[in-house]
């Protein structure tokens, strides 16, 4: 949790429903909220002209989201999707930029969290541009189980289907799932039951 909750809802914020796959807020729309997960899951994404799915993150319990978008003018350049039912704290802009400005130390928690989004971001997309699938792949489960300070062999269960690791790659999923059965053959990961294990 990057802000505590009960400092939001002293500063007016109110907790709103959304059911899964629907829009916390959309691509080419003007911020005018902070969110964080009080409940529940999320991504951030973009459709393609052809309805390609291009995943940019999962959000989860005490995730803000799109809160670097308002500190300028700019509208979203990413949709943010509830990905099962949550529950989300939302505070008016206005109201949040009060609350940082009377709080000074909270900007260095959304810089910090936002830094090390930023990071993984940035590593994600570098690696868009690796040609050879399994090593694409190979670079996002490494960073996912580095992210989740897993580091024994199989000690890790990849938390996405093939299809999420395809839309996060840019990939199609029949070359997602040639790939993980080259990469098992291999020995870089094993599969029990459905599941990937790195």
């Amino acid at each position: 949790m990057v802000i505590n909750e009960d400092l939001l809802i002293a500063a007016g914020a109110e907790v709103v429903d959304f059911k899964k796959k629907e829009f916390i807020f959309s691509e080419n729309t003007t911020p005018k909220f902070y969110y964080q997960i009080k409940e529940g899951k999320g991504k951030t994404n973009n459709y393609q002209e052809d309805g390609k799915e291009f995943i940019q993150g999962f959000l989860s319990k005490g995730d803000p989201c799109g809160e670097s978008y308002l500190f300028n003018n700019h509208e979203y350049p990413v949709n943010a999707v509830a990905t099962q039912h949550s529950k989300i704290i939302r505070l008016d802009k206005v109201k949040f930029l009060e609350l940082v400005h009377e709080n000074p130390d909270l900007l260095m928690k959304i810089y910090a969290h936002t830094a090390e989004r930023f990071y993984y971001k940035s590593i994600l997309i570098n690696n868009l541009s690796i040609a050879n699938p399994i090593e694409r792949l190979k670079t996002l489960i490494i960073l996912i189980k580095k992210y989740h300070n897993k580091v024994k062999p199989y000690s890790f269960q990849v938390p996405f289907t093939r299809q999420q690791l395809a839309a996060l790659t840019g990939l199609r999923i029949e070359t997602v799932i040639r790939s993980i059965k080259a990469m098992e053959k291999q020995k870089m990961l094993v599969i029990e039951n459905g599941k990937i294990l790195v």
